[in-house]
């Protein structure tokens, strides 16, 4: 099974319906992800085999679970979930932080490649970025454990809006979720061709 399968196959177990141009935009941002790889050394994940299903399935698992409106990726890294998510919710708009210059380097390459026109990113510590755009959704992926990620992005969140915390097990970590704030859901995920635990934690403060 090559990549372009193994894409097409996983996001249909996963519930996805991805059109050719979103297949052809997601591995094209493989592709661009393993060239620089080689330099820049973005993702310990070498083959772009495994890329598939722990990059690019593992971002797509979570897509049936999110929702429309403005959305934040805190500590998007080499552009995950952010540049994946953008790909296949056209109509959402995304933007995407992380202090690692190399990385937001890269990521705005991959906008520019991949010519999305819902993307905005920007190098900075999330605690120390200024801006006064507000959230809907505020989403990462390995950025840093619950409690910490909701404290460091609260002031950025929408009056109405909700984390999506990509976790392995969770269930330690609920804990450490700040005053006032609470876990609404633990969603299980079960990702094609990634044997690891995953879940996503939806948390709001109101």
């Amino acid at each position: 099974m090559n990549s372009e399968e193994k894409l097409q196959f996983g996001s249909a177990q996963l519930g996805v319906l991805l059109s050719a141009e979103m297949c052809i935009k997601l591995l094209d941002y493989l592709e661009l992800l393993d060239r620089w790889n080689k330099v820049y050394n973005l993702t310990a994940i070498r083959d772009p085999q495994q890329m598939v299903s722990n990059h690019l399935l593992d971002s797509l698992a979570v897509t049936p679970h999110l929702w429309a409106g403005r959305w934040l990726d805190a500590g998007c890294g080499a552009g995950l979930p952010g540049v994946v998510l953008a790909v296949v919710k056209p109509e959402w708009h995304f933007t995407l932080l992380d202090s690692n210059s190399k990385k937001t380097s890269f990521v705005q390459q991959a906008i520019i490649e991949l010519k999305l026109r819902n993307v905005a990113v920007h190098c900075a510590r999330v605690e120390e970025w200024q801006t006064t755009e507000r959230f809907d959704g505020i989403i990462s992926r390995a950025f840093t454990g619950l409690g910490e990620f909701i404290t460091k992005t609260r002031g950025l969140m929408a009056t109405d809006g909700r984390w999506a915390a990509m976790k392995g097990i969770a269930e330690q970590e609920l804990a450490t979720i700040p005053p006032g704030c609470r876990v609404e859901r633990v969603i299980p995920l079960q990702v094609p061709g990634l044997q690891a635990a995953r879940s996503l934690v939806i948390a709001t403060c109101r």
